[in-house]
């Protein structure tokens, strides 16, 4: 009797946790299985690994390096999480595409960046046009203080348009109309930034096309 009980115990636990772990509904789709980089394609030098059902970056070329969606996307929310272990600076990218290969620093990329970086105060959430204008928008004074130092971060981003808004945590972080955008479309990429000492994890990466 007490083996039945057990059993029924451990389906009905099993149950919830896949309710638990199930993606979000309503037409968003995972761009990370978990298991493996399909749908992905590496860039550079830098070490792309899985490690604990996570995607595990880290430094060691010393140069720039990127990890992009082999699809590209127009109007989207995007919803991933992020956490840093290290100092490296880090990013992700949307409406961007990879223009060459320096030998000395590695990819070259265009395209706008929402910033992502493990210490607080460096303007995670705001918004960097590489191959372009540079910063376009910094985070509020609310929003510099959002980053959970060493935890797992929720960040969302909002692409319509021209229409940009970024959340960290829940906290709006940055909401721009960009009056004179590059691109329209692009791949979506996550940045191992040059310089080194980058270690950042990255995970539940879901996206809902518009």
């Amino acid at each position: 009797m007490n083996r039945i009980v057990v059993i029924l115990g451990s389906l009905v636990f099993l149950g919830f946790s896949a309710i638990a772990q199930a993606p979000p509904k309503d037409g968003w789709v995972s761009l990370f299985n978990g298991a493996d980089l399909a749908g992905w394609k590496k860039n550079g030098e830098e070490k792309w690994i899985i490690e604990e059902k996570t995607i595990l970056c880290e430094s060691t070329a010393n140069k720039y390096g990127y990890l992009t969606t082999e699809k590209t996307y127009r109007d989207f929310e995007l919803r991933l999480k992020f956490k840093g272990e290290a100092t490296g600076n880090s990013g992700v990218f949307f409406h961007a595409r990879i223009t060459g290969i320096d030998p000395e620093h590695g990819p070259d990329i265009e395209g706008m960046q929402v910033e992502v970086d493990p210490s607080v105060g460096n303007h995670t959430g705001g918004l960097y046009e590489s191959g372009g204008r540079g910063w376009v928008m910094m985070p509020t004074a609310e929003g510099e203080h959002a980053l959970k130092l060493g935890q797992w971060n929720d960040l969302e981003a909002s692409v319509h348009g021209n229409h940009v808004v970024t959340r960290l945590n829940g906290i709006k972080i940055a909401d721009y109309t960009d009056p004179t955008p590059k691109f329209t479309d692009g791949v979506i990429g996550l940045q191992i930034h040059t310089g080194g000492g980058v270690r950042m994890r990255w995970k539940d990466i879901y996206i809902k096309e518009k």
